[in-house]
Parts: C-alpha cells; structure tokens; sequence
C-alpha cells in the first residue's frame, strides 16, 4: 500500500511539472478595452404590446462586435431605463458571443415593468448595450443610447368573489351591491370577510350565505360540501362549487346568532371557517374619503346600512399614482400593495398601477381594502 501511495505522489508531482512547463511556453495574453460599440436605432419607433399574443416576436437588437484586441468571447447586457441617465436602470437580457438579442411581447411587458413604467400608457423607454469579459465582467464598454415608445399590456389575473344569502346585506339577491371577500396578499387562493351577519328570523334557514364569483350570475356559486337542506351550521368544513367541483348547487354557509363574524375561504385546501368577531371596541366612524394622486379630486365613500363598519364607492376612475383612506378623525389609513391589501392608520399610500374605473371597497374593523378593476 505504500509503495502505491508513493506512485501517485509521483505521477502528481509530475502533472504540476508538465502544467507549469506548458504555461511558461504559452504567449502572454492581454485584453485591452474596447473602443465604443453602436447600439442600431430600431425600425420602428412604437411598439404596442399584444397582451393576447405574448409569445411572439416584439423587438430586435442590433450593434457591432466589441475589440478587445484577442480572440475572446464577449458579454452583452441590454439594459432599459425610464429616463435618459440610467439613474434607475434595469437588465432586461443578455448574451454571449453575439451581436444581436430578440425580445418577445412578455419579455418586453416584464422588462418595462422592472423599469416601473405603467400599463396601458405609451411610454419611452431608454435602452443601451454593456460589453464585458468573463465572470466578473472586466473591461465593460457602454454603447450610445436609444429610445422608442412602448405601451404595456396588462392583464388583471385575480378571482373576485361576493357574499349572497338572507345573512348578508345582499339578500338572495345576487345583483344588489353584493359584498365582496378580502384577497389575502401572500395567498391569492385565500379570502377572508369580517363584518355583521344577520340570524333573521332565527330558524334553520335564516343566516346563510353563499359566495358567488359574479354577481349578477348564479354560477359559479360556491358553500358548503353539504347537499342544500342537510347543511347543517357549522363553524368550519369542506366548500363544494357549481360547476368548480360538481354540477348541483352546494350547501349553505350559516351563522348560529346576529352578530359579527370572520368568514374565512380557502380554494388551494377547498375548506372555510366562520368565527366570532369582537367588534366591542371598534371605532365607529361617520365618514371615510378616497384621496390622493390617483383619484384626483376626494371622493366620499358610502357607509354600509347593514355594517357600519364597510364602506364602498361603486365606481370611481383612478389613474396611475396613489391613494389613501381619511376618517373624519382625521386619521389616514394607507397599505402597500395594488388591488388588494391591508391599511393601516398612517400607513403608507395605497399604488394604483393601471388606471380603470375601480369599485373600492374598505372594511374599518381589519384594515382590509380590494380595489376591483371594471374594465380590465
């Protein structure tokens, strides 16, 4: 055994000799920078982007190879910017070794995006090519700058859902300013709704509901996995959906007792729960008004009849910008995230995106706010 170990040291100690030998024989190589590449000005000076047709072909960019003065193999970043000084810039794609790099319609919907330019507006869009060597991209060169108009697509992806039932403010009326459920940020498959739900006259079919995906339809309808007339009330089970996982109608959902409660839908796990709300201690408000960049002019909302504590504008246009909630306190209440969040008083102001009409609904007891596009 060690006679084969002193082999192998051998046979290593000679693969290092041959290495430094043939290292010292190679020519020294030296890169030096390169003189400044041309980025092409495009064909076309506007490009809309086709929110039904995303894969295909969009844009084209051109430029010369860089000199680095050796036979290398260069990298290319295409980066874009809002602005003419790339003080916020963005790498939007790259390659290597190439002279040219397509973008299809997504990619140039995402990159324009990563620029923070808004939907469905033309905008300009700055764009430049950096040239680099290796791994930690040495010797870069930035080409001359060019511009064109993009206008984004946009596509609004979320479920919105609505209360239906002789337990909610809508009745079985499934076209009456039926309340919508609060998308939770982290989960979009979650929704949750706390407010007043009414017991009626106090019998076996009084305080129910369903939850709806469009109002003014009767399906999809979503409740309880139950068949209608069995379904019992109970706190917490399975949700069954015409047609999401049947073809006849669902259960009920019910509550035992006027009061409030936190109705919670679930539909990665296709379960719910309904539990009591403490509301005791809950501020009631007089007033709640719609402002900031977005809206323009303040807008009041409408206090709820049923549940002072919702509040809703059934249409409003809101361009691009911000918005915020202002109680006649005085207080504001502000979130961070577009279409559907929770604010909080002095929180910062709510983004709007895309300007649409909007139907904005605010629910004072959580926080919760879901602002619903019309036309998107």
């Amino acid at each position: 055994m060690k006679f084969i170990k002193n082999i192998k040291y051998v046979l290593l100690a000679l693969g290092a000799l041959t290495f430094t030998m043939s290292c010292e024989d190679d020519p020294e190589f030296y890169a030096t920078e390169s003189t400044p590449i041309l980025l092409e000005e495009l064909p076309i000076s506007q490009i809309v982007v086709d929110g039904g047709n995303l894969s295909n072909p969009a844009i084209t960019f051109n430029w010369n190879n860089a000199d680095y003065n050796q036979a290398v193999v260069e990298n290319y970043t295409v980066q874009f910017s809002s602005n003419q000084e790339f003080t916020e810039s963005s790498d939007v794609a790259s390659a290597v070794g190439v002279s040219s790099i397509s973008m299809s319609m997504a990619a140039l919907n995402t990159a324009t995006s990563a620029i923070g330019l808004p939907p469905l507006q033309e905008n300009t869009v700055y764009a430049r090519v950096i040239a680099s060597l290796g791994v930690q991209d040495e010797l870069a060169v930035t080409s001359n700058i060019i511009n064109f108009l993009v206008t984004p697509s946009f596509s609004y992806d979320f479920n919105d859902y609505y209360l239906v039932g002789n337990g909610t403010s809508a009745d079985w009326n499934n076209n009456n300013d039926n309340p919508p459920l609060f998308r939770d940020v982290g989960n979009e498959n979650l929704y949750t709704y706390t407010g007043y739900f009414t017991k009626g006259g106090g019998g076996n079919d009084d305080g129910r509901f369903k939850v709806l995906e469009e109002r003014g339809q009767w399906q999809p309808q979503w409740g309880t996995a139950a068949d209608e007339g069995s379904d019992d009330i109970v706190e917490s089970g399975d949700i069954a959906g015409n047609p999401g996982t049947q073809d006849s109608d669902p259960g009920r959902f019910g509550v035992p007792d006027n009061g409030y409660y936190t109705f919670t839908i679930n539909f990665s796990s296709n379960t719910y729960t309904t539990v009591p709300y403490d509301a005791s201690g809950a501020t009631d408000y007089t007033s709640i008004t719609l402002q900031g960049s977005a809206a323009g002019t303040d807008t009041d909302f409408t206090q709820s009849t049923f549940d002072s504590h919702l509040w809703y504008i059934n249409s409003i246009n809101l361009g691009s910008g911000d918005v915020q909630f202002t109680t006649n306190t005085g207080a504001t209440w502000g979130g961070s995230t577009s279409f559907s969040g929770v604010a909080t008083e002095g929180g910062g102001p709510i983004p709007v995106i895309v300007q649409d009409d909007y139907e904005v609904w605010f629910n004072d007891l959580t926080g919760d706010y879901i602002m619903i596009p019309l036309n998107l």
